[in-house]
């Protein structure tokens, strides 16, 4: 593929503008002005069924605001976001992506807008903004998945995706596309554990690179592949439906990003959209995130059956400013070597 970068962000933004106005299961267009009506516009990376569900949560105590979603992965939503802004005028008012380094670019872009929700106090603040632009919601850490009826001894760490064993059979989410893929990728390259020859690894032994962790998920529980990198709750959902499917903590360390939500700071309902904010960090809401099958960050909740608790999971990390800086260089070189 020698499509050059700037070209295919131009060509998903343009996809994901018109998947917004033709409707399906993007963002209807068609609602009255939502100054006037307590409607807010959603953002979001999260799957179908579970922004569904929030909302209808949010809903039971705020009947009045109509929540209206545009979905794609974090990449896309950013690019769609960016082109708007370039056309003047950005639809959005609120954002619920995968990870803090995306927020800190808009943070940059004075795009959004400090709010100190009363919520917040049941938040460790090492996952709040300390400007209040963006709450961290949930812990999402990487996870190693395998095939139960193809693999009969379970990966341990990271490495395993290198090994011979694995060889043609490994699948993982393009960081062009999911957010938490580029964090994920940001992070390894600038551990001296992995770097970029982790990557290089990867290729070498034929790694399948699809686009979201959904798409991980579908290729391992069909067998395509007997292992993948994804996201941990994906993983526990599809084991607990079951599917031939386990998955471990790397030893070394997961990735972890926390899925943050910020108000944009040219909302045209900053009431409603700080409503919606206020919830999805609550107890009430942070419950409804367990039972979706996340780590919720609130202090008073617990994580879903099979998954560990914030403070038990080994977390990788780097500082969030060079991830900012460096991500879209990091994706360009995941491009250029994977082609």
């Amino acid at each position: 593929m020698k499509t050059k970068i700037p070209v295919l962000l131009a060509a998903i933004v343009a996809a994901a503008t018109l998947l917004a106005a033709c409707g399906g299961n993007q963002a209807s267009q068609e609602a009255a002005p939502r100054g006037e009506t307590g409607a807010i516009l959603l953002y979001t990376s999260k799957p179908d069924a579970d922004i569904s569900s929030t909302i209808e949560g949010f809903n039971k105590f705020h009947p009045g605001v109509q929540v209206q979603v545009f979905r794609s992965g974090t990449e896309e939503v950013i690019s769609k976001i960016y082109a708007e802004k370039e056309g003047g005028r950005i639809l959005a008012d609120v954002l619920l992506l995968a990870d803090n380094v995306t927020f800190e670019r808009l943070k940059r872009d004075k795009l959004l807008m400090a709010y100190d929700s009363p919520e917040a106090a049941n938040i460790d603040g090492a996952y709040i903004d300390a400007d209040r632009m963006y709450y961290g919601t949930a812990a999402i850490s990487s996870v190693l998945v395998y095939n139960t009826n193809l693999v009969q001894t379970a990966p341990r760490d990271w490495a395993d995706m290198l090994s011979p064993q694995a060889a043609g059979r490994v699948s993982l989410a393009s960081p062009l596309y999911s957010g938490a893929a580029a964090y994920q990728l940001g992070v390894l390259v600038k551990n001296p554990l992995f770097g970029w020859d982790y990557y290089k690894g990867l290729k070498a032994g034929r790694a399948k690179v699809g686009r979201g962790n959904g798409g991980v998920i579908t290729d391992v529980v069909n067998g395509e592949k007997a292992y993948g990198i994804v996201l941990d709750y994906m993983a526990n959902n599809a084991k607990k439906e079951g599917n031939p499917i386990d998955f471990v903590y790397p030893e070394s360390g997961s990735t972890v990003v926390t899925e943050p939500v910020g108000i944009l700071a040219s909302t045209q309902n900053p009431q409603a959209a700080k409503k919606f904010l206020d919830f999805v960090i609550s107890k009430e809401g942070q419950s409804l995130s367990s039972a979706q099958g996340y780590v919720p960050l609130h202090k008073g909740v617990a994580p879903a059956a099979g998954l560990k608790k914030v403070t038990e999971i080994k977390t990788l990390g780097a500082d969030v400013a060079a991830l900012y800086e460096q991500r879209e260089q990091d994706k360009a070189r995941f491009s250029a070597l994977f082609q």
